[in-house]
């Protein structure tokens, strides 16, 4: 064929894939790169398709090709950056992006473009800066105020992030991801049912977005008026959108005590509360029976996940990468057991992965407080407080697996504060020798109650029972700290809402949180006895208060979310602390605020329950984590033999 005869080809290509139709496009880009396999527009036209089409890995091949053939052709270049972030690459993204930037500097899809490499590679206030030169050359542009609000949100700007996503809705009321964006940012910003009437305003726009139905989930745990019955039914919806995918043959040796490869993926393998309550687990895993490969699914890498890192066999890094990617490398690796720590939480959704059958045997554990709606999901760890015999089991898609008195194995930091102790005991006069360590002599001032819980699991009718703890202990007062808290719109919010539910406002201070977990746990010293949330209750954060010597009061619920510190004041033998209801909490709560001689005792001793506590017995636990992960594991070999058998 002739040089004219080529082109015409590559316009026929151009028809079909501006028309959408790709598969035709394709065909012919690729005639024409076989006759000149260095055509830059076959090339490039051919790499922005395999980009379109999701093959990622194939799409950085061809365009970087196409960048060499042709250097200074800015949407090439651009087009290189957005493949390699596809195939997490993001830190080599970031070369490309700043060629087109320097190519065409009037790009706001570049700056843009830039901005989201330089958010993944965890550089928030580089990526901002470039948002803001994107919405200077461009401001009437929704896609970039919608990653903008994305980033903002990450940097802790919560008001200004859903100014981004209106904004976006006011230039173009049809671009659906600035709606899903606003419903991120409300529930971010702990405006709950406002949250979940944004996902289904989304859901109406994308019914098919998982991701979306994923983070509405979590957000209705969040609710003190939703039967257990009907949130059980949105997780079966959930599984029923995923689909179910058949079984495949696993290649898996189905011998039951072999060494078994166990893979566990989640996004919060660095500083996060899951990694303190998985790392105990890890560390005490006997290494003859377990080979262990971690998934890491964020861009944020640090001492923690250093850590984590050194007690794996392999560990992969899967931020950014599509599912298609992930669930290559994964059936690669052909794990026995795969455990995954996120649920419907996480900045990405992989749940729709276990659907398909990645392993032999799926666990879900840890990191998401109910099911996961997943029939593919065949087990989950807990234990008999948090999800008693009988009534749990029926709200679970899953197999409820209790494989220790409290599902929790807690790690404090590495260096915490210690136990400030309130000296009630020495008399007037007598010297205060240092005879008894870590207390500290203070005249004894109005209790000061507390929670550090996130914000979003402060209910009304949570507020309401806190009024009635604060107006039964005359001058008292209310220290809560959490995330926005620092924003003013926030704590003016946050006033109204007290103030309706009958707390006095004066009584009470907000702290926003603080950047060093030390300096968290030491705001502990302020605080006498501290006031569970419910439903939803605390995990870390009554976990932390233990350790710092304070009492929790927590009520108990009728599902998972509203037991957990039930489980945890239990294992440490304090039981007397669960309320069974709201008169019992305010009882509880009343009868310690009375004593400050029996708060002092139980300030001085509480750290030496957790540690001779389950919660403390990391060996243990650890122990009784494999244990139960090797039932699970035998019981798929006895199906495998039993179905050989048959056979």
């Amino acid at each position: 064929m002739s040089h004219a005869q080529y082109q015409r080809l590559l316009q026929d290509a151009l028809v079909h894939h501006r028309a959408g139709r790709l598969d035709q496009a394709e065909a012919l880009y690729r005639r024409v790169r076989a006759a000149l396999p260095n055509h830059f527009d076959a090339v490039h036209l051919s790499g922005i398709v395999a980009l379109q089409r999701g093959r990622a890995a194939e799409a950085v091949e061809l365009l970087s090709k196409a960048h060499r053939l042709g250097p200074k052709n800015a949407p090439c270049a651009l087009r290189l950056g957005f493949a390699l972030t596809a195939a997490g690459r993001a830190a080599d993204a970031e070369q490309p992006f700043r060629t087109a930037v320097a190519l065409d500097p009037a790009s706001a899809e570049a700056w843009d473009g830039l901005a989201h490499c330089l958010k993944l590679s965890d550089r928030l206030s580089a990526a901002i800066e470039c948002h803001q030169k994107a919405l200077t050359l461009q401001s009437s542009f929704p896609k970039g105020l919608y990653n903008f609000g994305l980033t903002l949100s990450l940097a802790g700007r919560q008001s200004e992030a859903l100014s981004c996503h209106e904004r976006a809705i006011a230039i173009d009321p049809t671009y659906a991801k600035a709606y899903y964006g606003r419903a991120q940012v409300l529930q971010q910003m702990h405006r709950i049912p406002e949250a979940i009437a944004a996902y289904d305003k989304f859901l109406e726009l994308e019914p098919g977005n998982l991701e979306a139905r994923s983070y509405r989930l979590y957000a209705l745990n969040h609710l003190d008026d939703l039967p257990r019955e009907q949130l059980f039914a949105e997780h079966v919806a959930y599984g029923k959108a995923v689909g179910r995918h058949p079984t495949p043959v696993f290649a898996n040796d189905p011998s039951p005590s072999r060494r078994l490869r166990l893979a566990i993926l989640s996004p919060d393998l660095r500083a996060h509360s899951c990694a303190w309550f998985l790392e105990p687990l890890l560390r005490h895993l006997d290494p003859t029976q377990f080979e262990l490969y971690l998934y890491h699914d964020h861009f944020r890498v640090d001492a923690v996940s250093e850590k984590l890192r050194g007690f794996a066999s392999v560990w992969r890094n899967f931020v950014g990468q599509s599912d298609a990617a992930v669930e290559k490398a994964i059936r690669s690796d052909a794990p026995d057991i795969l455990v995954d720590l996120a649920g419907h939480t996480g900045m990405t959704s992989r749940l729709p992965l276990f659907a398909r059958h990645l392993a032999p045997v799926q666990v879900n554990y840890l990191g998401y407080p109910n099911t996961t709606g997943l029939s593919a999901m065949h087990y989950r760890f807990t234990d008999a407080i948090v999800d008693p015999v009988g009534p749990a089991d029926a709200l679970a898609t899953e197999k409820l697996v209790r494989f220790a008195p409290t599902a929790w194995a807690y790690q404090p930091p590495p260096v915490t504060p210690e136990v400030n102790v309130r000296n009630t005991n020495i008399p007037t006069g007598a010297p205060d020798d240092g005879s008894q360590p870590n207390v500290r002599n203070t005249n004894i001032g109005p209790v000061t109650f507390g929670s550090f819980n996130n914000v979003a699991k402060v209910t009304d009718a949570t507020l309401a029972l806190w009024a009635r703890v604060l107006a039964a202990v005359p001058g008292s007062r209310l220290l809560l700290k959490g995330r926005g808290f620092g924003d003013e719109a926030v704590r003016q919010r946050y006033f109204e809402r007290f103030a309706a539910a009958g707390l006095p406002v004066q009584r009470i201070e907000f702290l926003e949180r603080t950047a060093k977990t030390d300096d968290h746990l030491a705001l502990y010293g302020r605080v006498d006895i501290s006031l569970d949330t419910f439903p939803y209750h605390g995990t870390t954060t009554t976990c932390e208060a233990l350790w710092m010597g304070v009492p929790v009061v927590t009520l108990m619920g009728d599902r998972h979310v509203a037991r957990v510190s039930g489980s945890l004041l239990t294992a440490i033998g304090r039981g007397e602390w669960v309320a069974q209801t709201p008169e019992d909490y305010l009882r509880i709560a009343t009868e310690l605020a009375a004593d400050p001689l029996k708060l002092a005792a139980i300030r001085a001793g509480l750290r030496e329950e957790v540690r001779n506590s389950p919660l403390g017995d990391h060996a243990g636990q650890s122990a009784r984590f494999a244990a139960a992960l090797r039932e699970c594991w035998m019981a798929w070999c006895a199906s495998q033999n039993s179905t050989r058998a048959v056979a």
